[in-house]
């Protein structure tokens, strides 16, 4: 029997009680060795150690972790960016891990709990974890079933939405004991940065950034304050910044994105328009929608993807931004 089934058994029975049945991910799925991926890691920090958490609560995590589950997609890139001894994850809703880093965690071994939406709670039990990883919001946040996970093993809350993937990133490692591993990965990504910066020649006037819906339903439009927006300034380009009264979205203003009407695309008058979660083909559509022929990035054939998998940023995502853009501006 493993430690966690001895030392948290009751868990078991309360999972059974739950009767989850509805969980499409109550069978894992095997995506090569459940081991842990890094057989050795320095730690930089001391253990015990007590993490603060997002929802204000703090956690008491007694050595330096071996094996991570963690129950948001979202956060698992961040974590294998650095070679966190992550051994299981909750997917995406469509049962997949972020097509950035699936390959990445297939070489870790890293098995599928669930589907973003589901819990399977004795599916944690079986991975036997020494830390539990918990998104504060989003769809793929367990929060509702934070006390049962806590039964399992220490777990930990981290809001994804808050600050840069950088920030995220350095959090995690923090309880993971690997910051030291965690500050290489940022110096390298922003030593990428200032490397393809130096080789591209970014077209004059600014540019938008857009995550193209079509017709009939919001179109967010990045913010200067956003994500994606700090990391194309650091490129050298200038971002246009959407009218914040364009925000249609329930729930007030937000940081990174103004959530638009269609009919505001009309009014956007950046020279250069990136389109999130498509490559140049897909970008297509926008560029060759009659209602925004008069768009200034239209005109001037300057719309691009930022990438397919440009949308939530991590290393993995973020390092094929900067990819693409030395891809599509690189000087001949």
């Amino acid at each position: 029997m493993t430690r966690s089934l001895v030392r948290y058994g009751s868990a078991l029975a309360a999972a059974a009680a739950l009767a989850l049945t509805a969980c499409g991910g109550s069978s894992t799925e095997d995506a090569g060795s459940s081991a842990s991926p890094s057989t050795e890691q320095s730690s930089s920090a001391s253990f015990p150690l007590t993490f603060e958490n997002a929802d204000g609560t703090t956690t008491e995590i007694p050595a330096q972790p071996e094996r991570i589950v963690s129950t948001a997609v979202t956060l698992t890139g961040s974590m294998l960016s650095f070679d966190a001894p992550v051994i299981a994850s909750g997917a995406a809703a469509n049962g997949n891990f972020f097509a950035q880093w699936a390959d990445v965690a297939t070489q870790h071994g890293v098995e599928t709990l669930w589907s973003a939406g589901s819990v399977d709670l004795e599916a944690v039990i079986a991975q036997d974890p020494d830390l539990i990883v918990v998104a504060a919001s989003g769809a793929d946040s367990t929060k509702d079933n934070i006390s049962d996970l806590q039964a399992i093993a220490p777990t930990i809350v981290v809001d994804y939405s808050d600050g840069t993937w950088e920030d995220t990133t350095l959090k995690l490692a923090e309880a993971a004991g690997l910051t030291d591993q965690a500050e290489v990965t940022i110096a390298d990504f922003e030593a990428h940065v200032s490397d393809v910066a130096g080789q591209i020649t970014v077209p004059e006037g600014k540019a938008n950034i857009v995550s193209y819906n079509g017709p009939g339903q919001n179109n967010p439009i990045g913010m200067t304050t956003g994500p994606h927006a700090q990391l194309l300034s650091e490129l050298g380009f200038t971002i246009e910044e959407p009218n914040a009264e364009w925000h249609a979205q329930e729930g007030g203003a937000r940081s990174d994105f103004v959530f638009a009407s269609y009919e505001n695309l009309t009014e956007l008058t950046a020279e250069t328009t990136f389109i999130l979660s498509q490559d140049n083909e897909g970008a297509q559509a926008f560029a060759d929608d009659p209602v925004l022929a008069n768009v200034p990035s239209v005109v001037n054939k300057q719309v691009y993807g930022l990438g397919k998998n440009s949308f939530r940023i991590d290393f993995y995502s973020a390092t094929e931004i900067v990819d693409s853009i030395l891809e599509n501006f690189g000087n001949a």
